[in-house]
């Protein structure tokens, strides 16, 4: 997914604001700032991988378009975080944790799927979805339940 171009008109003028002499570039730290101040705070790690997966040239420093680059990739990246959201707040909201460990009891499945009369085959998918047998399903098992 793509930009708007209000989010454009943002980055230009973030960009600009951050390329202080005006050569249209801005550097590693500049990237960072200018990323900060469109409310995104990258890890070293992060920073370090956006940059060499759009610095085309290799020069450490980004030009507009690369810039625009990364900030396409991170509004992507928190997209598919906000996708999976939902999935985590049932799998908590049914025994498991935020961090996607713990698992859900089937018999608490089965139970929440009676309690709200729904006419889902539970049955069926715990079988599908609880490899192992165990009676517990952790969160891999859980999110592929649910696709």
């Amino acid at each position: 997914m793509g930009l708007t171009n209000e989010e454009i008109g943002d980055c230009r003028e973030a960009f600009a604001n951050f390329d202080i002499d005006g050569s249209g570039r801005i550097d590693i730290s500049e990237v960072r700032a200018a990323l900060q101040s469109l409310g995104q705070n990258p890890s070293d790690e992060d920073l370090f991988l956006m940059m060499s997966q759009v610095d085309d040239d290799g020069s450490g420093e980004l030009e507009f378009p690369e810039f625009l680059k990364i900030m396409e990739g991170r509004k992507q990246h928190i997209e598919d975080l906000d996708d999976e959201s939902d999935t985590i707040e049932a799998f908590c909201a049914l025994g498991g944790n935020p961090d996607k460990t713990g698992t859900v009891a089937t018999e608490k499945l089965r139970k929440v799927i009676e309690d709200f009369g729904l006419t889902i085959d539970i049955e069926n998918l715990i079988r599908d979805s609880d490899r192992d047998n165990s009676g517990f399903i952790d969160y891999p098992e859980f999110k592929l339940m649910l696709a």
